[in-house]
């Protein structure tokens, strides 16, 4: 089962997931990471690495945040020239929005 990068991660974007993963299979929008399920192998590297706690393999998704498994997959795919593979700062205000309850409506694809 792949990982996915969910909620929390809106508006964070913080990269120590980045910094961790042996297969590069992240990928960076304008405020959100998100995980291709196709390149991932599971090595649960990069949820432990998260300061936001927003990755989880995908049986372990909580069930408000399914939808961001299909999204990481999609967008992953419309990002495919934005593979992010070093540690970058995060958003200026990620402490701010660490923790913000549904921030799907900022996400910006």
């Amino acid at each position: 089962m792949p990982f996915v990068v969910t909620d929390n991660c809106v508006k964070c974007k913080y990269t120590d997931c980045v910094d961790v993963c042996p297969v590069d299979c992240f990928y960076e929008g304008p405020n959100v990471l998100v995980i291709n399920p196709d390149e991932c192998i599971d090595c649960a590297l990069c949820d432990s690495q998260c300061p936001a706690q927003a990755i989880y393999s995908e049986d372990d998704v909580p069930p408000e945040q399914v939808h961001y498994i299909e999204l990481n997959a999609e967008l992953a795919e419309k990002w495919a020239d934005n593979n992010i593979t070093e540690m970058k700062d995060p958003l200026p205000d990620a402490k701010k929005w660490d923790g913000v309850p549904d921030k799907l409506k900022y996400l910006e694809h």
